[in-house]
């Protein structure tokens, strides 16, 4: 998700799990190769496992970027022919590559040649009038080809002309049970399904169709449901942190960041909707915005916030919370 899985946000959601697959934003091959890259690639050695997801249509170009990501140490290339917003349809990568299968054979032909590591695909179920299930298996069928073994699918197809990126989020139906013929009909391929997916519930009913579940927005906006993740989907025994531990753990990092002339909101924006659901969400998401945007904002702002998220979790235990009035109730 451009412009919000940066790692900053990934280091944060890995301190929620340590099991899931975490992904980079979108990074276009010529970005990559001429840009700065320590910008661009930069991680934590906390965030793996860890995918690097890259756009373009330049297939040599792509190889290129796909082999340094590799020597900088991603565990996956994740080639994006979903995206639908206009900026990627006008340098010709996202969603509507997905109108040239053999094309998006040989960028993934070529990337796999390059590196040794997985190269995935994430695409959508269709887009514009190509959106008949013969023309999604036709590009799965393609690609699939090429040795390619592993799809994400964002399960509605994409309106490339007269809708925006949010409306093609919204607007064209889902339909997840394409994306779970599609493991049916080929079950040696690893099927990820990916789309209006928000909660665990969810999440689990998938999996007795496909191979996994992509989060996206529910995980940003809602991020605490990662901290069930590893217990829920991966079997872990581990106990589940809370939100105070998470915040806890943010502590070095921030330090760290600021020392490095970092500015306090470029890491606490991700944690906005942290504590949604418990009483003195608002509060804690107001203290953020209002604080921790300030010019020469400080460590106090974090531990500010530690202790109202202390505070939210005690009144969670002792039934003062949303939820708690609920059980109350209940009973």
């Amino acid at each position: 998700m451009m412009d919000w899985t940066d790692r900053h946000c990934r280091y944060f959601h890995r301190l929620l799990t340590g099991r899931a697959l975490l992904y980079t934003e979108m990074v276009t091959a010529d970005a990559l190769l001429h840009g700065e890259r320590a910008r661009l690639l930069g991680f934590n050695k906390s965030e793996h496992p860890i995918a690097l997801q890259l756009g373009g249509s330049d297939s040599e170009k792509l190889a290129r970027a796909a082999a340094v990501g590799a020597d900088w140490g991603f565990d996956e290339i994740n080639f994006n022919v979903g995206c639908p917003s206009d900026r990627v349809q006008v340098g010709r990568f996202g969603a509507c590559l997905m109108a040239e299968p053999d094309l998006v054979a040989r960028c993934v032909a070529a990337m796999r040649g390059a590196v040794e590591i997985p190269v995935t695909v994430k695409c959508r179920i269709g887009i514009d009038d190509q959106d008949s299930e013969a023309d999604f298996q036709r590009f799965i069928d393609t690609v699939a080809e090429t040795g390619c073994k592993h799809f994400i699918v964002h399960a509605r197809k994409a309106w490339l002309a007269g809708l925006s990126p949010k409306q093609n989020r919204e607007v064209p139906p889902l339909d997840y049970e394409r994306v779970h013929r599609l493991k049916l009909a080929r079950p040696e391929l690893t099927v990820v399904i990916n789309g209006g997916i928000t909660s665990l519930d969810e999440a689990e009913r998938h999996l007795a169709n496909v191979d996994g579940v992509m989060l996206g927005r529910a995980a940003y906006q809602t991020p605490y449901m990662l901290a069930q993740v590893d217990r829920r989907i991966f079997g872990a025994s581990t106990t589940s942190p809370s939100r105070t531990d998470v915040l806890r753990g943010l502590n070095d990092y921030v330090q760290e960041h600021l020392l490095r002339g970092g500015r306090l909101n470029n890491v606490l924006r991700h944690t906005l909707g942290l504590m949604h659901g418990l009483k003195g969400a608002r509060q804690f998401r107001r203290h953020f915005s209002e604080n921790a945007t300030r010019e020469g904002a400080g460590l106090d702002v974090l531990l500010d916030a530690i202790q109202m998220a202390e505070r939210a979790e005690a009144w969670q235990r002792d039934g003062f919370g949303p939820s708690g009035f609920e059980k109350r109730a209940a009973s």
